[in-house]
C-alpha cells in the first residue's frame, strides 16, 4: 500500500484486501486443514464441514492486517485490538519498577482484552529502543478479571524514545490463551505500530501511562492495535462519553 506515505496531496485510493496469516499461524492453519480434509474424506461429511469451519477460525485468528499508524512522537497507539475494559491508577508492577524501570509513583494504566475474534498481533505504543523485557509465568485465570495483572502469565516491555519518556505494557495470557511471544529482545530499536509480539487464544494487553499523560480513549471503547491513539504524552485532558 505505498500511497499511504505519500502527502495527502499525492494520495490514491485505497483499495481493501483481505489481510494475510501471520507465518506463525500458518502451521495451525495448516494441521486444522489437513484434519478437516481427512475427516471429510474418511469420515463423515457433516464433521468434515465443521472442521473446515475451525480450519478458517484459526486462519482469520492468526490474520495479520496492514495498520496505517500515525507519526506524531507525542501519540501512544494501541498495543493490541479489542476492548477498553479498564482505565486505573497503579503502583508500576515489580518487575518494572525502580530506576531501570518506570521508576517510582502512580501510573495510568489502560486494559484492552482481547476476545478469541480479535487480531491477536500485538504492537508497539511508541517509536524507541526495548529497555527490558521481563517474562513472569503464572495462572490462566479470566484476563478481563483486575487480579490477572499480579497473577497470570504475563510479559512486560519497556520501551524508551528518544526523548528518554519510558513507556511499558504487558501480554497477559487468559483462560484460552497459553502462548506468549515476542518478536523483538532487549536492545532492539522499535517503530511506533511495529509488530512485537503475539498472544494465542485471548487474553488481554495493559498499558502504563506516565505521570501527567492521561487516557484519549473511553471504557467501552474498542482499540485497534497500531492506528488508535490511547494517549498523548503530557495531555492530561479528561475525556467524557457515553454509549450508544
Amino acid at each position: 500500500m505505498p500511497a499511504i506515505d505519500k502527502p495527502d496531496s499525492q494520495l490514491t485510493a485505497v483499495q481493501w484486501r483481505f489481510p494475510s496469516v501471520h507465518p506463525e499461524g500458518r502451521k495451525f492453519t495448516l494441521i486444522a486443514g489437513v484434519i478437516a480434509i481427512g475427516t471429510y474424506m474418511g469420515v463423515s461429511h457433516f464433521l468434515g464441514w465443521l472442521l473446515i469451519g475451525v480450519t478458517i477460525w484459526v486462519a482469520a485468528f492468526f490474520r495479520d492486517p496492514v495498520r496505517v499508524t500515525p507519526r506524531d512522537p507525542r501519540f501512544v497507539v494501541a498495543p493490541a485490538d479489542g476492548l477498553v475494559t479498564m482505565i486505573t491508577k497503579v503502583a508500576a508492577p515489580p518487575e518494572l519498577a525502580g530506576i531501570d524501570g518506570l521508576g517510582e509513583g502512580q501510573f495510568t494504566r489502560v486494559s484492552i482484552f482481547m476476545s478469541v475474534f480479535d487480531v491477536h498481533i500485538n504492537r508497539s505504543p511508541i517509536g524507541g529502543r526495548i529497555r527490558k523485557i521481563a517474562y513472569v509465568p503464572g495462572k490462566f485465570v479470566n484476563a478481563d478479571l483486575d487480579k490477572a495483572s499480579e497473577d497470570n502469565e504475563r510479559q512486560h516491555f519497556l520501551v524508551e524514545n528518544n526523548e528518554g519518556v519510558r513507556i511499558a505494557f504487558t501480554q497477559i495470557a487468559g483462560l484460552v490463551a497459553r502462548r506468549i511471544m515476542s518478536f523483538v529482545r532487549t536492545g532492539d530499536s522499535v517503530e511506533v505500530g511495529q509488530r512485537i509480539g503475539l498472544i494465542r487464544f485471548g487474553s488481554r494487553v495493559d498499558v502504563f501511562l506516565p505521570e501527567g499523560t492521561g487516557p484519549k480513549v473511553l471504557l467501552g471503547q474498542r482499540a485497534i492495535a497500531g492506528e488508535t491513539v490511547i494517549a498523548e504524552l503530557g495531555m492530561n485532558a479528561a475525556l467524557l462519553g457515553s454509549s450508544q
